[in-house]
Parts: C-alpha cells; sequence; structure tokens
C-alpha cells in the first residue's frame, strides 16, 4: 500500500479520534502466565510455543513473523536478538516481529515504565536533599550517577540521571519520594495493566536483576510509546550531555563550594561511540544491560515522514555495542519498508482509551503536572524546539526531538483528550541531520 502524505492525513487522523475512538473498542488483551524462573539462571534458547497474542494473534507465535511480498525489503540477516520489534509509532502498526512476547529480563530499559509512571508526579524545579535511607537497596554493580548523601537536588537534576546516566541511585531518590520503592513498583505493575502491557511484572523499579522481573520486547515499545506521549519525557530522552550537581566541597578559601560534571547519554545511537555512528533521526530512548538481561534497548527515530519504535533484547552476538548495531539494521530496513509491508500485528492503546481518554487534569502535552515550568515550555509559548537546541537548562543535545505542535492531541470541553484506536504520537518537530 502507498506511504501516507504525512501533512495531509495527520489533521484527518486527529480529527477521526473524536469519532472513532469512542466507536472502536481496544483488542481484548489476552493475559501472559505469571512469571517464574530465577533471574540468575541464563533465559531459555527457545521461546514458548504460546505466547500472549495481545496485539495480534502472530505476535504470539514464535519465530520472525513478517509479511514479505513484490517490493517489500528483506528482513537484515545478521539480527541475533533473541527477541525484537519494528512499529511504526503513530499508526500502531507492527511491521515485523521476532518472539515479540518473550518474557526476558529488561535491564533498564525497564526504567522507562518508571519515568512513564512518575515523571507527572514531581514538577521539575521540586528540590529534594537526601538521606541515607533514600540510597538503601541499591543493588552491588549498578549504575550511578554520582548522587550524595546529604545533597539536594531538583527533580529535573534526578531525572536527567535516570535518563542519561541511567542511575539507578536517582531511581531510589525518586522512589523515596514516591513513598518508597514498594509503593513505586506498585504503581508501576498498575501502569503497565493499564498500558495492557501484560508480559512485564516489575520487582524492583531500577531494571535491576531480581526474581521474576520480565517484560518483553513488545510491551517496552508499548511503554516507549506511552512515555514519548509527555514532553518531559520526550526531552530526557533525547538529551545527548547535561551538567549535573556534584559534591559540595570547601575551596582553599575554606568557602563552601558546589561544582557541576558533565554526564553524557548511554544511548550509542544518540551520543555515538567509536564503531557506532549518531543514528540519523534518533530521538531516544533507553538502553539497558545486566548480567541475566544481556543488552537491550528500545529506540525510536524519524526519517522520510515516518516515525518507528525498535526494540531489540539481548543479541546472542557478544560483540560491542551490538544491540546498537541490530538496532540500527531494524531501523534501516523499517524506513525502507514502511508503507509497502503488510502489518503483522498492532500496539494496543491503554484501556482508557477506550473510554474518555488522559485524566481530567492532563493538559496539551500529556502531562499532569510534571514539566514544572508554570506553563512557560516550547508548548505554552508556542515556540517550536530545533535539533541541537538545549533540551532544558544545564542541559545540551537532541532537544525535544517529537514536540506537541498544532492540534495533534484532540482537546476536549472537560479537559481531557481522545485518542483513536491507534494512538498516534503528537506533531513531529522536524530534526537536523546530525554528523
Amino acid at each position: 500500500m502507498p506511504a501516507p502524505k504525512k501533512t495531509a492525513r495527520r489533521s484527518l487522523l486527529v480529527t477521526s479520534a473524536v469519532l472513532s475512538s469512542l466507536a472502536l473498542a481496544a483488542p481484548v488483551a489476552v493475559a501472559a502466565p505469571k512469571p517464574s524462573g530465577s533471574p540468575s539462571a541464563s533465559p531459555s534458547a527457545t521461546p514458548p510455543a504460546s505466547m500472549s497474542t495481545v496485539g495480534g494473534a502472530r505476535l504470539g507465535r514464535p519465530g520472525t513473523q513478517v509479511n514479505l511480498a513484490s517490493g517489500v525489503p528483506v528482513l537484515p540477516k545478521d539480527v541475533s536478538a533473541r527477541s525484537w520489534i519494528v512499529a511504526d509509532a503513530e499508526t500502531g502498526d507492527v511491521l515485523a516481529a521476532h518472539n515479540a512476547h518473550w518474557r526476558l529480563a529488561p535491564a533498564s530499559t525497564l526504567k522507562m515504565l518508571f519515568a512513564d509512571t512518575l515523571l507527572p508526579k514531581f514538577p521539575r524545579d521540586t528540590k529534594h536533599k537526601v538521606v541515607p535511607s533514600d540510597l538503601a537497596g541499591i543493588g552491588p554493580g549498578s549504575s550511578m550517577v554520582g548522587i550524595k548523601e546529604e545533597e539536594t537536588y531538583t527533580v529535573h537534576d534526578l531525572w536527567l540521571g535516570v535518563f542519561l546516566r541511567s542511575g539507578n541511585d536517582a531511581v531510589h531518590v525518586l522512589s523515596a519520594m514516591n513513598k518508597g520503592v514498594e509503593n513505586t513498583v506498585a504503581e508501576m505493575n498498575q501502569h503497565a495493566e493499564e498500558l495492557q502491557a501484560l508480559d512485564t511484572h516489575v520487582v524492583s523499579p531500577d531494571g535491576y536483576d531480581a526474581e521474576g522481573q520480565v517484560s518483553s520486547a513488545y510491551d517496552l515499545t508499548l511503554i516507549a510509546r506511552s512515555g514519548m506521549q509527555k514532553q518531559d519525557f520526550r526531552e530526557y530522552a533525547s538529551t545527548v550531555t547535561a551538567k549535573f550537581p556534584g559534591e559540595t566541597k570547601k575551596n582553599k578559601k575554606g568557602k563552601k563550594v558546589r561544582k557541576s560534571f558533565e554526564i553524557q547519554n548511554t544511548n550509542r545511537l544518540l551520543a555515538g561511540d567509536a564503531d557506532v555512528p549518531v543514528y540519523e533521526g534518533i530521538a531516544g530512548v533507553k538502553n539497558g544491560n545486566t548480567t541475566n538481561a544481556g543488552a537491550t534497548f528500545t529506540g525510536v527515530a524519524e526519517r522520510g515522514g515516518k516515525v518507528l519504535l525498535v526494540t531489540v533484547m539481548n543479541p546472542e552476538k557478544d560483540e560491542h555495542n551490538e544491540v546498537y548495531k541490530e538496532t540500527a539494521r531494524l531501523f534501516d530496513w523499517g524506513f525502507k519498508a514502511a508503507g509497502k509491508v503488510q502489518p503483522v500485528g498492532e500496539l494496543v492503546p491503554p484501556r482508557s482509551a477506550a473510554r474518555a481518554g488522559a485524566s481530567p487534569d492532563a493538559n496539551p502535552s500529556g502531562e499532569a503536572g510534571g514539566s514544572g515550568d508554570g506553563g512557560k515550555g516550547p508548548a505554552a509559548t508556542g515556540s517550536k524546539p530545533v535539533a541541537g537546541a538545549p533540551a532544558a537548562e544545564g542541559s545540551s543535545g537532541i532537544g525535544v526531538a517529537l514536540g506537541v505542535t498544532g492540534g495533534a492531541l484532540v482537546l476536549l470541553a472537560g479537559g481531557a483528550f481522545l485518542v483513536n484506536r491507534r494512538w498516534p504520537l503528537p506533531d513531529l518537530v522536524r530534526r537536523r541531520s546530525r554528523p
């Protein structure tokens, strides 16, 4: 089928959301089995014969699912991941998948669910002084951004630590602000159920290996799609470098000073590496790596009027940055195949999308108070951030890659917004190619 004309069709998609979202019920969600198995054991080399069918029957089958036909490019052969998925972020079409619902350890990609759950709760300028109990229970060998006890950080600082450095210390501090780890885990599991991410079971909010903690390529893609509805999430996920507050020390004159240090995003498709160039059009989202999970990654990229989400879990090839290389190959295939290949399934909407949409206090960015900018951000002023612009005070990089413009989210009289069954992302801010 021919590729859609983006500018002409977008307003039709949005307008039709009001009519179609009430008429079309969400697909039936089939719950996956309860999590089992030890996180210390190596994952099985063979996917289950029967998996969840959320999003379509073919997505529950083991092996590669794709509708190859005349004019559809062949999938790359050098993809060794145990599980992966390529989806259109706006229409929700799953273009191809491999063991999409295989429940595997997610590592720090689970922080996407943490962020999507907690981001709306705390304005970014909220300050918090760290006490020893905030940092209790962090697993040995965890990735850390460098938070110190008795130092004060803003919520903005903490989210930069979560997204850029995958800091488990930042996750635990935010969890402490959210009535503790146990409460945060419960809320994350509730939110996963709302998103119909039914393969996901959270035990530790930071993604650290834990008994029974699992997700799937399908679920991580759903979660990323939900997160990208939020302006703050988009901003943090696309930030390449930022300044992070250091430890307060006395200088030679005995005066207390607190300097900042630079942190860089560990997403190699966003920041680049010796053997991985920055991927054209990349806008996030999150990477992870643990002993049990291996390497995991979910990315979103825009090119030629198409926005794709790709999730790759646990490549079998033991090569440096392999998860990013395989993600790039699948992105390349997806952009060539988009508009030509018939989908094998779909990304389902949240349960609430079958009703009225978001909470009554949601604003056009999909936030519920999380921006903390008093309505002075890009969405409020009508300005359009551009690639390479500062993402926020003290940070720099891609900027808000997927901005809220026009009327992409349809506001109703009650203050809620409706999304159609396929839940399109907000309008895009065109991105420049990076060197």
